[in-house]
């Protein structure tokens, strides 16, 4: 079924700077058997007074899975590099932002598990680029357009160049090239020693945290403490916040966190106490139960016909530096997804058995095909962060080494949110690197 803009949903607005116009498109949910069909949504954003100049698109794939495309709100970062020279395409992947959500809401009109569990395995890479190549044939006919992937937004690229580069005239990656071919282990074994490396760091940073988080870990592994919003605060769910660690402003993010931890207690007696508003802030640090994509199809990201089978719990076993019972620092975790989060998080609970579906589900489709990509032609530019917590440096090199066309800016100036923190710098440097200008 091909993509159909939906001009009567279109809608037009401005802020200082830039044009915007909203865009929607029905598309099917399985390409394979078309029938039933989500709505796709796009935002168009062009500089001011550009608005009727023959600019080609750019279109960025953001990371996650699971996050919404940015909200414009100015002319910054590196959305204003690139309306210098491209229409900016805004996604909403699939089960993103504005595009048929995936939200606990949603998943609770569908009527069991395995309805659930099949209905996540559309909402993977593959479907993504598949949704993007029918919007590119509504939006530009036969002409390419190119293409930004931040994190797993790169993951995203790659898919596009393997499954149909004939619709790129470019491609710019920051902190996301995939192994093609490596299995989920591999990748959490690397991820596990590099969150190691990041705690240190951390430690090193702020060695007064170290007997906070140690008494916190004490304290939450002895009494019950609920959650603003229903759950509870166990000391693997607060070891969670570690997922801040691979970026530019993690540390700080998790330091003053943890500085207003404890308050005094009504009743002098009791000393002190968790303060609520410490728990209300740790909320807002943690979107598991808002993005649900995330929490349910992570290591869906890495499966290639296998199943991961809880990849990141089975491997924790095999890093005894995690152990909650260490007498010097206890580490946080990182990019990693638990069984036992569907038994705490509240959005996360109903969903517990389709989690488990998916983890054992082993027949997930190919995403990339090394004998098509060894032949590639697209020009590719990508930032390869050295210290990277949540893309393997050693993978991408793998990869870039099969793949011709690639062009790696190795550097340790920036983290993996090197986009968002100098957007302007990072994309201006790749895009000169395609053009032989770097």
């Amino acid at each position: 079924m091909p993509a159909s803009a939906q001009s009567s949903s279109e809608s037009f607005s401005s802020i200082p700077g830039l044009k915007l116009r909203s865009l929607w498109f029905d598309l099917p949910l399985d390409y394979a058997s078309p029938g039933e069909t989500i709505k796709v949504f796009a935002r168009e954003v062009v500089a001011s007074q550009k608005e009727s100049a023959q600019l080609p698109y750019l279109v960025f794939f953001q990371g996650g899975p699971g996050s919404g495309s940015p909200r414009p709100m100015g002319n910054s970062g590196w959305i204003k590099r690139a309306i210098k020279d491209y229409r900016v395409l805004l996604l909403d992947q699939r089960g993103t932002g504005l595009s048929s959500p995936i939200t606990a809401q949603s998943m609770a009109h569908l009527p069991d598990a395995a309805t659930q569990a099949e209905y996540l395995t559309h909402f993977r890479t593959d479907n993504i680029v598949r949704d993007a190549e029918a919007i590119r044939k509504v939006l530009c006919g036969d002409e390419t357009w190119s293409i930004l992937g931040q994190s797993y937004g790169g993951f995203c690229s790659m898919r596009y160049l393997s499954a149909a580069p004939h619709g790129l005239q470019e491609v710019f990656i920051t902190g996301g090239i995939p192994s093609l071919t490596r299995p989920t282990d591999d990748v959490y074994r690397n991820t596990y020693r590099r969150v190691i490396a990041k705690n240190a760091k951390y430690y090193e940073r702020y060695p007064q945290d170290v007997t906070r988080v140690r008494e916190l870990v004490a304290y939450l592994r002895e009494n019950d403490v609920p959650m603003p919003s229903g759950g509870r605060l166990t000391a693997q769910r607060f070891l969670q916040l570690g997922l801040a660690l691979g970026m530019s402003d993690g540390y700080e993010a998790i330091h003053y966190l943890l500085e207003e931890a404890w308050i005094a207690g009504a009743d002098s007696r009791a000393g002190r106490e968790l303060n609520w508003n410490f728990l209300v802030h740790l909320e807002h640090q943690q979107s598991f139960d808002t993005n649900l994509i995330f929490s349910l199809m992570q290591e869906a990201c890495y499966t290639q016909q296998a199943a991961s089978n809880w990849s990141a719990e089975r491997l924790l076993n095999e890093f005894p530096e995690f152990s909650l019972d260490r007498k010097d620092c206890v580490l946080f975790t990182g990019e990693m997804i638990y069984p036992w989060m569907f038994d705490t998080y509240p959005k996360l609970m109903p969903l517990k058995e389709a989690a488990d579906l998916l983890a054992r589900k082993s027949d997930w489709p190919m995403l990339y095909d090394p004998a098509v990509l060894k032949y590639n032609k697209v020009p590719v530019a990508a930032a390869v962060y050295y210290d990277d917590m949540y893309v393997p440096r050693e993978y991408a090199e793998e990869t870039a080494d099969i793949v011709p066309n690639i062009r790696l800016w190795h550097t340790n100036e920036y983290e993996h949110n090197g986009l968002r923190f100098d957007g302007e710098t990072v994309l201006g440097r790749l895009i000169a690197m395609v053009r032989g200008a770097v």
